[in-house]
């Protein structure tokens, strides 16, 4: 057992590049019931300091690996129970380190249902099947076959005998493991996959024309073009076929099977492999191609998803200022709310500058008395309907008031969902659903990881073909996206929401409410140490979560920062060493004091991690660090811009709203964003447009196209 434990993570150590003891460590810490966040950051001397997704990565394949195991331990089983289980087939299994392989090995034994092969069977014809493979190269065939004739078996001629004879081969051609595994390679590598039109009716838009007649080598396509070919049949618009190398594939079969070129049988061998080719082993291979195809197609399209979340949820807060959010809308009006610099909302009306009610002037003195009355100092524009001539009515009306106000144009993705949700609901009782999408979208800009954590992660709108994958890995993968996030930022716990709180490493719904009502009931949470106090929230949880939970203002100066409790008292020592004060966080002079300390040997003394040291001098310097405060702002703007306005050739500044295969949507401020396409991201050559740009990212940019018929903007970012 211990041998085979060691093999399996010498081969996961090989596949994810982690040398073998990080592996074991971060196994024995997952098995313990720790969490991925907690791991990655409170115990990195034993992982050698791997992130969060490494150790997923672990975790991930250390389940599959338990299940392929499981999966062997039932095959070898299952053909053991049928007295066929020899001692190379066993190993032949046991080695198996992918499921494709053991379910190969196993087909020839899985119960089939009745096939041509299994009557033939019945009939007894298997001693004439084996006799041909033998390929006797004298005798009479048809005398052979004779031999098998019975009426009581239903087999009346010769012939008859001979055709079960070559369905019983043809079924033993298409599960040899060796062909199978031979003709998907080789079908992978010289294959092709063509589309043609099977309905264009049903494609109103035109969105698969250039699929209408398509052929591209399997080893060329790229994921979302799969996936754009797999949306294509399922809507009916679309047939979509993989064009194999039959005659390489006929011809290998035959080389290996008819070893004797002088044997009698060959005509009757010849007819079989092209019919077990073609009947059974094409159409099973394709489906296989295909699904592996759809499959890293899927991963690769929640990789994407997964990567723009994170970037969006890791965008700046705009902390402290007085904010106005407008939720656009032609015939039920702009909703308006103004939300104080804690988010606190303390203003809600409604305007209608647009057609078809188009109360303009009425509309106009609504928002500047609202600018005036409240102070605002920015406003934040959903981007949904009417949202450009909502921008254009916002501009104007700032060139005309007094101060320093500026807006913003924020992706509104998900707001409608949240608004209309039970949370919303329990927060506004009192508001309709726009309205409380306008407190979303202000909130949105001030703080958009807490606002952006109420709503479902596949409603933020930041992927691509997000409905085509498989929608559990979908939700696993943003799940941990956000889980992983919020941890990284860490959470105020007198301020955080329920669905913060729940993303928190250790941290269930319930046990989340129960913070909040714990919370209401004591006014404010003081220290660390009254969170064991919660129901529910048990030492492991504790343990697990309480790193990730500040307390600000509390009555302990280290429960504001990441420093684990677990390290009080070694970080008490140091800091007596450094003749300092837990008073003294953030200071100068602490800064300036921790700069001069010898790492290696002060972890020594303090028997504690280098790794873990480092952390701690970090959270001593800077005790409340957000890693958002070192991504770029966002971009404030104070005037509106055109379609009409756009010349080739003009520098613009934007901001990256998605990232896709082919490239980056960047919002420049006209009505629609403007593709960077992934040549036109940089001079050399780019892999993927996300080893250049992420969401939220603000770019400086060219215009390189305009369609105005169309309303598309194409645009570079490789200046000419």
């Amino acid at each position: 057992m211990i041998e085979k434990q060691e093999r399996i993570i010498r081969h996961m150590s090989k596949e994810l590049t982690i040398n073998v003891k990080q592996i074991e460590n971060v196994i024995k810490l997952i098995e313990e019931g720790n969490t991925v966040p907690f791991i990655a950051r409170y115990r990195k001397e034993q992982t050698g300091a791997l992130d969060e997704v490494q150790i997923r990565d672990i975790s991930d394949q250390w389940t599959y690996i338990q299940n392929l195991e499981n999966r062997k331990e039932e095959v070898i089983r299952l053909i053991e129970e049928q007295g066929k289980l020899t001692e190379q087939l066993k190993i032949d299994i046991q080695k198996s380190m992918k499921l494709q392989q053991v379910e190969d090995l196993y087909r020839p034994y899985k119960q089939k249902r009745r096939t041509k092969a299994t009557i033939a069977k019945e009939k007894g014809l298997e001693p004439l099947a084996h006799w041909i493979l033998e390929l006797p190269s004298q005798g009479d065939i048809l005398g052979k076959a004779r031999e098998f004739v019975n009426e009581e078996k239903e087999v009346t001629s010769a012939e008859e005998a001979i055709q079960g004879a070559k369905d019983i081969i043809a079924e033993q051609i298409s599960d040899e493991p060796a062909y199978r595994q031979w003709i998907r390679d080789t079908t992978f590598k010289r294959g092709s996959i063509a589309t043609v039109a099977k309905d264009e009716e049903k494609d109103e838009k035109n969105i698969f024309e250039m699929y209408y007649d398509y052929e591209e080598p399997i080893q060329k396509i790229v994921p979302h073009r799969v996936l754009a070919l797999n949306r294509g049949e399922k809507e009916g618009i679309l047939r979509v076929s993989i064009q194999p190398p039959t005659d390489q594939v006929v011809s290998y079969l035959k080389r290996e099977i008819m070893k004797k070129p002088s044997t009698l049988v060959q005509e009757i061998l010849s007819d079989t492999i092209e019919d077990a080719y073609k009947r059974l082993i094409q159409p099973s291979i394709e489906r296989e191609i295909r699904k592996e195809l759809s499959e890293k197609a899927e991963d690769r399209a929640i990789h994407i998803f997964s990567e723009n979340l994170r970037n969006l949820l890791l965008q700046p807060p705009l902390k402290g200022r007085m904010v106005l959010g407008v939720d656009p809308a032609y015939r039920t009006g702009c909703k308006l709310a103004v939300v104080d610099e804690t988010g606190k909302m303390l203003y809600i009306g409604v305007v209608y500058p647009h057609p078809p009610v188009k109360k303009l002037e009425q509309a106009r003195e609504t928002v500047k008395d609202v600018l005036k009355k409240h102070r605002i100092e920015v406003v934040a524009i959903g981007n949904g309907t009417a949202s450009r001539e909502t921008e254009q009515f916002i501009a104007d009306i700032l060139k005309e008031v007094e101060g320093d106000t500026s807006y913003l144009i924020v992706n509104e993705a998900g707001a409608s969902v949240y608004s209309a949700s039970d949370l919303a609901r329990e927060e506004f009782p009192d508001l309709q659903v726009e309205e409380r999408s306008a407190v979303s979208i202000a909130r949105r800009l001030q703080d958009p990881l807490a606002e952006l954590v109420k709503i479902d992660p596949k409603s933020v709108g930041v992927g691509q073909y997000q409905h085509d994958v498989s929608q559990k890995k979908l939700n696993d993968s943003l799940t941990f996206v956000v889980e992983t996030v919020v941890n990284q930022v860490g959470v105020n716990v007198n301020t955080a929401s329920s669905s913060l709180l729940q993303y928190v490493a250790g941290l269930s719904k319930a046990v989340a409410n129960n913070v909040v009502k714990k919370r209401e009931e004591l006014g404010r949470f003081s220290n660390r140490k009254q969170l064991k106090d919660i129901p529910r929230l048990g030492a492991k949880t504790y343990e697990q979560c309480i790193g990730f939970l500040r307390v600000v203002e509390g009555d302990q100066p280290l429960d504001r920062t990441g420093i684990h409790p677990e390290r009080y008292s070694e970080v008490k020592k140091l800091l007596a060493k450094l003749d300092a004060s837990e008073a003294d966080l953030g200071s100068e002079e602490l800064k300036d004091k921790i700069k001069k300390i010898h790492i290696k040997e002060i972890a020594e003394e303090l028997s504690i991690g280098e790794l873990t040291l480092k952390d701690i001098c970090d959270a001593l310097i800077r005790p409340e660090r957000d890693p958002r405060d070192e991504v770029s702002k966002p971009l404030l703007k104070k005037d509106v811009l055109k379609l009409e306005d756009l010349e080739k050739g003009m520098e613009l500044q934007g901001t990256v709203r998605n990232v896709v295969d082919f490239g980056a949507f960047v919002d420049i401020g006209v009505k629609q964003d403007g593709l960077v396409h992934i040549s036109k991201l940089s001079h050399s050559f780019v892999k993927h447009p996300l080893d250049i740009v992420s969401v939220g990212d603000v770019v400086t940019i060219w215009v390189d196209e305009v369609d105005m018929k169309k309303g598309r903007v194409a645009l570079t970012m490789v200046k000419e």
